[in-house]
């Protein structure tokens, strides 16, 4: 049987056919698609559809025929019974005109007026309800091509790299440079040592909660704004902590020094991953990674030769000038890299210059409350360390080889000064044995691309994840072997620069551990890659200011052979976990709620 269409239905009752209008009220201005509401069967059907309609003006009129609006030749041989909707595309810009389920316009007869061929029943018949239906077209903004930030110049992604990680830097070494201080510090104030280590464990402290607090902010105003008042922020505390009179002061100001410098240890890495797409973000993220872990090494080198020479306050005055030229380097170079936060500025473009609020992006339509935003900045990291056995495992691994880094602050100076007689200034190049290993384990990065490349082309195209643990398998069998080649070359009968030489594998281990586990989150939890760096960075930095507390009795009283050797054990133990995750992963992947499958 044929379908019944509207103008077979309107041929029954002797309807003549009519030309279609120019224009009717509600009409759009492009051409009508053969599923837009005006073809809708729904206007001759007997039954109703679901829904109630909306924005709709009814008016009754006594008619032989239906209103000449309804009988466009580009539907009137539409087949009854056909669901409308429809979604098209233009210039990036998806436009979504609603189905409206408007009432027949043509009531049967009722029951009990059936065959009585009354006058009444007649006009029952020719009576139409016209349904003018006026729609509400909202435009959602997308980006052009040319407009995302992955399609910037080279030059100019590297160069936002290259400041980004140059802050990451500063702000790292700012944690370390008051090592060197302390003593003068603990004089100056009169104070215990054990005080004066708490302006290195604050700042790291400030560091750990300060993801939680500066995340959420980045992703309700964009990246560019955060970053530019975290180091202004950062420059007017670092005053503070210069200029302070006393221990309540200069502790409280290295508090919030840490506080608002920490975006760069995780927001950053979301920059570089706005930057660049999946198969090119492993060179710009190793090249950020290293920054944060070289910026202690580089702490303690500077720390020394000014303290040794000057007085203590002058650390904090050179490390003020170095937080001033960041911060102009932040207001003059870096563009804002946040999808979210642009497509939303250019609706707000696009509203202003075409007078019409019906242009939008996703972040206008989400919810403003910042209070609710904070609170699930709060909770989300957590929720994920405690629901994913992988995130919580690698961030237990890399707080571990973070707490080791921080706690050599206080042990290089026991192993240095007290058994071979080193000056401050000495005993600061003793930790270039770290950074020469991180340095020697950047040009490995070609060989893991390749090996990700390789895993890519096994996989259709897309490499997994655990592709990017290749590195932190070989990090975790360094860092123990250098742990316990170091814990054996203490002794003052050994000459000082076997120790500093067991060291270079130890920083070439910190690189893969951290490249491996960095860009592994963010690759494995790519929808909530900010809150899983939101998270390891709380845990490690946490790890950081806790190991910089005890390190000092710890070496005291095991000695520094014994000390060294149980860290090194913590280490081996943790060793199988790239290569158990590397095999597992894809499996675990496909269980969690929140890994990108």
């Amino acid at each position: 049987m044929a379908p019944r269409t509207i103008a077979s239905f309107f041929e029954e009752r002797g309807v003549p056919s009519l030309p279609p209008p120019a224009y009717y009220p509600g009409h759009p201005s492009f051409p009508l698609s053969s599923a837009h509401p005006y073809h809708s069967s729904a206007y001759v059907s007997e039954s109703y559809s679901s829904g109630s309609p909306r924005n709709i003006r009814r008016t009754s009129s006594t008619s032989s025929s239906p209103p000449s609006s309804f009988l466009s030749s580009e539907w009137i041989d539409r087949p009854i019974g056909t669901e409308d909707r429809v979604e098209r595309t233009q210039s990036n810009t998806r436009v979504h005109d609603e189905y409206i389920s408007p009432e027949p316009i043509d009531q049967q007869p009722s029951e009990k007026n059936k065959g009585k061929g009354s006058k009444e029943g007649k006009e029952q018949h020719s009576v139409a309800v016209q349904e003018v239906v006026e729609l509400d077209t909202e435009y959602e903004v997308n980006l052009l091509p040319e407009e995302h930030p992955q399609n910037l110049p080279n030059w100019r992604k590297w160069l936002a790299v290259v400041i980004v990680s140059c802050c990451s830097f500063c702000v790292s070494g700012s944690s370390s440079m008051a090592a060197f201080t302390e003593t003068a510090v603990s004089e100056d104030f009169h104070i215990s040592h054990e005080i004066a280590v708490l302006s290195v464990s604050l700042f790291v402290e400030g560091m750990a909660l300060g993801p939680l607090l500066t995340g959420p902010l980045s992703e309700m105003y964009g990246r560019n704004i955060t970053y530019r008042a975290s180091f202004t922020l950062m420059f007017a505390f670092s005053f503070g902590v210069a200029f302070a009179p006393d221990t309540a002061v200069y502790l409280i100001f290295r508090f919030l020094s840490g506080l608002v410098g920490s975006t760069f240890l995780s927001v950053a890495g979301g920059t570089v991953s706005d930057l660049f797409t999946n198969e090119d973000v492993a060179n710009p993220m190793a090249f950020y990674t290293c920054s944060p872990f070289i910026g202690p090494i580089f702490g303690p080198l500077v720390s020394g030769f000014i303290n040794q020479n000057l007085n203590w306050r002058w650390t904090y005055y050179i490390l003020t000038i170095w937080i001033f030229v960041q911060t102009i380097l932040l207001y003059i170079c870096i563009p804002e890299t946040y999808v979210p936060i642009l497509r939303k500025w250019k609706a707000a473009r696009v509203r202003k210059s075409m007078g019409d609020d019906n242009y939008w992006a996703p972040l206008d339509k989400q919810d403003k409350n910042m209070a609710t935003a904070m609170l699930v900045s709060f909770y989300k990291p957590f929720e994920l360390i405690f629901y994913e056995r992988m995130a919580l495992l690698l961030n237990l691994w890399t707080s571990f080889v973070l707490g080791i880094l921080y706690l050599t602050f206080q042990a290089f100076p026991i192993i240095f000064t007290e058994k071979h007689g080193f000056s401050i200034q000495q005993s600061g190049l003793t930790f270039l044995g770290i950074g020469v290993g991180m340095v020697c384990a950047m040009p490995t990065q070609k060989y893991f691309n390749s090996l990700v490349v390789r895993d890519a082309k096994k996989n259709g195209g897309m490499a997994p994840p655990e592709s990017r643990l290749y590195m932190g398998e070989i990090g975790a069998i360094l860092v123990p072997i250098s742990l316990f080649w170091l814990s054996f070359t203490t002794y003052a009968s050994v000459p000082w620069i076997v120790p500093i030489i067991a060291s270079i594998p130890f920083g070439a281990g910190l690189y893969y551990v951290f490249t491996a586990v960095f860009t592994y989150l963010v690759t494995a939890y790519r929808p909530l890659a900010a809150s899983a760096m939101a998270g390891n960075t709380a845990m490690r930095c946490t790890f950081a200011a806790v190991f910089s507390l005890f390190a000092g009795y710890m070496y005291q009283g095991m000695g520094t052979v014994g000390a060294t050797a149980l860290l090194a054990g913590i280490m081996s133990v943790m060793a199988p976990l790239p290569f158990i995750f590397r095999r597992i992963g894809p499996r675990l992947r496909e269980k969690s709620r929140f890994a990108a499958h």
